[in-house]
């Protein structure tokens, strides 16, 4: 728990930061989905990618709220990891590769929103991160499991 109150324009850097780990999520989730064979992960990815958009709106909405300008574009370093996936899967990969890829960001997205609780945020954001988080938790949760199922 932080012990101060984070400032209006480090709580507007939290929250841009964190809509670019949603978008870099919901594009990573939409690419990954067209790859994979399995049509159970095919759909839940998916659904994942939409869940994702709408957590880019909400975080928006919060950055407006305080004054601030939202962030409107994902990660330089997600669309190369998005490109590994994509030459990993030309090559053999499978389901398998882009599984454990997929496991990795989302393990970078987990880290993201905890890093966030630690920044003294007001209690009306950190309401909305809380839910936001136990989402991306337990999507992580299952794209791990999937993984596992793969091996």
């Amino acid at each position: 728990m932080a012990a101060t109150a984070a400032k209006t324009d480090d709580v507007i850097d939290i929250l841009n930061n964190l809509i670019e780990t949603c978008r870099d999520g919901q594009n990573g989730f939409a690419e990954a989905a067209e790859k994979l064979e399995d049509p159970s992960c095919r759909s839940f990815f998916l659904e994942q990618s939409q869940q994702r958009a709408r957590f880019v709106g909400e975080l928006q909405q919060e950055v407006r709220s305080l004054g601030g300008d939202p962030e409107k574009t994902g990660s330089t370093v997600a669309a190369m990891h998005r490109a590994w996936i994509d030459v990993k899967s030309a090559f053999g990969g499978g389901d398998h590769a882009i599984l454990a890829a997929s496991e990795t960001g989302e393990d970078s997205a987990v880290k993201q929103y905890e890093e966030a609780f630690d920044s003294g945020l007001p209690a009306n954001v950190q309401t909305v991160l809380e839910r936001q988080y136990q989402s991306v938790k337990q999507a992580h949760d299952r794209v791990k499991a999937m993984r596992n199922r793969t091996e």
